[in-house]
């Protein structure tokens, strides 16, 4: 989760913004305008964007009534079948237009039984989710002594000490981003010199003795062992375990294993543009989620702030010039087929995205955006934020994206931004606590209020962004 570094005024956009193309009649002379003047013109459709999402708690509301019905929503699954069939009949009840599917063939991995002990010195039952994609165990599981290290120097320097050993990555989190490499990296490194498995510190805070799932990523040129994730508590038991001295046996056993890949699909709606409707913003969030927990925050959230701030515009009878399209992608958690799978589908009409954002870091208290694009279309976005005071969102940070739309923006250039979030998100992503009671309907509805804004007024701009 990027983090925003500077508080950002209207006194830093001074210069006038050029435009290469004519204005639309009724629309801000930003030729003739500071920052400051031309972004006026949109202070009412702000206000009223802002007034419509906080009025009530739609959209916590339906956050709550899709984890309720659906839960966590595992690529393969029924759950996550049954919630994107479901999301496409409430779109076209919302009355969004070309409201479909998009088919995706997607990875269907099975978690099954797991379990982890400490055999010696003493038995202890280990708090552990099995790692997204890994291999299981053989049928009766599988034991061994156990090699604390933490970092992969740490492997390296006692590399000798690894074979047929467990290998427990006991690394502080510091950043999602830093941290993540030990998880997605971490087994391969340790199979290469000959352990029979691997347990990775959770990533994330320490706090409630909750392990995080997540993804890894098996290199081809070592063999696949099973790995899971631990509890921060139990790692640092075992840490303190071994450097005593004491010779510690841990028990594995998972029954994880991969089936036929399966169909699955995204989901988009759209609120056509008045004037230029082959011209596109798209917003969206991913669908899918671990399976624990009930994907609120990660990522039903998202989809769901998204999805509201186009039911908003139609709600309010404001259709910009452009189309404003939103995406509910499939698959991100285990395989990112669902982003890859958007940017095949639209590639005729790449060049004609104007601007993508997803919202995938929460949707608690929104700070503002990240954003990656030239410094004119920054200029503008810092602009349009201004107007984003009275929920406290008005942060713009050195780059925005996310992975589902990272591969269309990456082969269309395309401006991207994404939601920017103060609150506990990594303290409950990927585990069995990261459920709706957790997010505050007030935040939510703020986080809401952003997007909308924000993708209106791009959507609406006379000019495309960064032109």
């Amino acid at each position: 989760m990027r983090r925003l570094q500077a508080f950002v005024s209207l006194s830093r956009i001074a210069a006038p913004l050029a435009l290469i193309v004519p204005l639309v009649s009724g629309g801000p002379d930003l030729r003739a305008q500071s920052a400051p003047d031309w972004v006026g013109h949109y202070r009412e459709t702000a206000t009223r964007l802002i007034a419509a999402a906080t009025a009530d708690q739609s959209a916590w509301q339906r956050l709550a009534l899709m984890t309720d019905l659906f839960g966590h929503r595992l690529s393969g699954s029924p759950e996550l079948n049954a919630a994107i069939r479901w999301a496409a009949e409430e779109m076209k009840r919302d009355g969004l237009e070309n409201v479909h599917t998009e088919r995706v063939m997607v990875p269907h991995w099975v978690r099954g039984r797991e379990s982890a002990q400490i055999l010696e010195p003493a038995r202890h039952e280990i708090a552990m989710l099995g790692l997204g994609d890994s291999v299981g165990t053989p049928a009766g599981g599988l034991q061994a002594e156990l090699l604390v290290v933490r970092s992969f120097q740490e492997l390296e320097a006692n590399s000798s000490q690894a074979k047929g050993r467990i290998v427990l990555f006991n690394t502080p989190f510091t950043t999602y981003d830093d941290s993540r490499p030990i998880r997605s990296n971490g087994p391969s490194r340790a199979s290469r010199h000959g352990a029979v498995a691997v347990l990775v510190r959770s990533i994330g805070p320490p706090g409630l003795r909750l392990p995080h799932t997540g993804s890894l990523q098996y290199s081809d040129d070592a063999p696949k062992i099973p790995a899971a994730a631990i509890a921060t508590e139990d790692a640092d038991r075992l840490q303190r375990m071994a450097e005593r001295g004491t010779r510690v046996v841990v028990r594995l056993q998972m029954e994880a294993h991969f089936e036929a890949d399966v169909e699955s699909a995204n989901v988009v709606g759209e609120w056509r543009g008045r004037e230029r409707p082959d011209e596109i913003v798209v917003v969206g969030g991913h669908i899918d989620s671990w399976d624990v927990g009930a994907g609120a925050s990660d990522d039903g959230g998202g989809c769901v702030v998204t999805w509201e701030a186009v039911r908003l515009m139609k709600k309010l009878g404001m259709r910009p010039r452009r189309t404003v399209r939103v995406v509910l992608w499939t698959n991100e958690e285990n395989g990112g087929r669902g982003g890859v799978a958007y940017r095949d589908a639209h590639r005729a009409e790449l060049a004609r995205h104007v601007m993508m954002l997803e919202s995938d870091t929460g949707v608690f208290r929104p700070t503002g955006f990240g954003f990656t694009g030239n410094d004119r279309a920054r200029d503008t976005v810092r602009a349009i934020a201004s107007l984003l005071d009275s929920v406290g969102a008005t942060e713009i940070s050195p780059s925005g994206g996310g992975s589902d739309i990272d591969p269309s923006v990456r082969e269309g250039g395309i401006p991207a931004m994404s939601t920017e979030i103060a609150g506990d998100y990594f303290l409950i992503h990927h585990t069995a606590a990261d459920t709706v009671d957790k997010i505050d309907p007030a935040e939510m509805a703020r986080t809401t209020a952003a997007v909308a804004v924000m993708a209106y007024i791009v959507a609406d701009l006379p000019q495309r962004l960064g032109n």
